[in-house]
């Protein structure tokens, strides 16, 4: 029996801030079906319907089967919940709150449907607290002052933080959470940014920037940290 690889994918675009949808081909492009069922998940959102209509307006014109979990408005008994996730070739989270998106999952089972989803093969990927949600821990504005979560579903190995080129503090903060031992090591994704994770360990990186860039983050002897600065490929069109 072949055991499918366990894919997650960070992204530091897509529909919901860019106007290209680069990005948004490249994660299809790795889907394992040619016309994949992907499901947008707004919870983090608290399913705002603006960002909803975003999503569906994106992805309907696109050779993809598009669907949207909404968990403020549940419809889905827990077997027809589990059916459909584990039904989706992607599952697409939106951002908002880290910290609500997972206490919501975790009431309603899907943390648990989602690690099934992944062992299985479906394609995970989020951006901003969509991105976080996969990791072990991540850096967080879900309580006001950017600080650090630990408790994520731990299908990425170390912490992520999102948005580490484009909102003030996020670099020193993450930095600062790394080098003290709040977070374990982890990845810093700047804005244009979208890096694919198999089995835990990177196997691609590209970006919509020629100057974006994907960082390892990790503390060193001296209580600091070493980032290194991981190079992307520039998406065919980006500029």
């Amino acid at each position: 029996m072949v055991v499918p690889a366990r894919r997650v994918a960070l992204l530091g675009g897509g529909f919901s801030t860019d106007e290209d949808g680069l990005l948004d081909d490249w994660l299809l492009n790795h889907a394992r079906s040619l016309r994949p069922k992907v499901c947008f998940v707004p919870t983090a959102s608290g399913d705002a319907p603006v960002y909803i209509d975003q999503f569906l307006s994106a992805f309907t014109s696109r050779d993809c089967q598009p669907s949207v979990l909404s968990l403020f408005r549940r419809e889905l008994d827990d077997e027809a919940l589990r059916a459909f996730l584990l039904s989706q070739d992607v599952v697409y989270v939106g951002g908002g709150n880290t910290a609500n998106l997972l206490a919501v999952w975790r009431a309603h089972g899907v943390d648990r449907l989602l690690r099934e989803a992944c062992s299985r093969g479906t394609l995970l990927c989020g951006i901003s607290a969509g991105a976080n949600c996969w990791a072990e821990g991540s850096h967080t504005d879900s309580f006001g002052p950017l600080t650090f979560l630990q408790d994520g579903l731990s299908l990425l190995p170390g912490s992520v933080c999102p948005h580490y080129d484009s909102e003030p503090g996020r670099r020193t903060s993450f930095r600062e959470a790394v080098a003290h031992g709040m977070l374990r090591a982890g990845w810093a994704l700047e804005d244009g940014v979208g890096a694919l994770f198999t089995d835990g360990r990177l196997e691609e990186a590209v970006t919509l920037r020629p100057e974006a860039r994907l960082y390892w983050v990790q503390a060193d002897e001296t209580h600091g940290v070493t980032e290194e600065s991981l190079s992307c490929r520039l998406l065919k069109g980006a500029t």
